[in-house]
């Protein structure tokens, strides 16, 4: 089985040893994505719900790169920092994963990368 690496300055580079994304076996596995501008390499500013919307935009973008989207997504894993705001967070992802939404999980985390508020990775169908 071959793996390719998937890499886009439409999301923000990796902040460690890592891949933002790997195309293998029919898929497309993310790395998880936070709530960096790739533009200015900063958290955005704001609430759990602009987070929220920036760490799905660099999904897309991710995906985009893998020729893909996030119609294609089949699984998400959600990091919070702080459950108490996963309604808050719903709000949005329903935005972006409207009609027959993926499979999800949702746990909150002790800390998150760069003291963000939320992560999300996908694996989706690469088509």
């Amino acid at each position: 089985m071959q793996r390719e690496i998937i890499a886009t300055d439409k999301a923000p580079g990796a902040v460690g040893p890592y891949s933002q994304a790997v195309r293998a076996g029919g898929f497309v596995f993310t790395a998880g994505q936070i709530a960096l501008d790739p533009a200015s390499g900063q958290i955005v500013e704001g609430d759990i719900q602009a987070q929220t919307r920036q760490v799905l935009k660099n999904l897309r973008a991710v995906l985009e790169a893998a020729d893909t989207s996030l119609s294609n997504v089949v699984k998400t894993t959600v990091f919070l920092a702080d459950m108490g705001e996963f309604k808050a967070m719903n709000e949005v992802y329903a935005e972006f994963f409207s009609g027959a939404p993926p499979a999800r999980s949702t746990v909150q985390a002790g800390a998150l990368p760069l003291g963000a508020r939320i992560e999300i990775e996908a694996v989706a169908i690469a088509p």
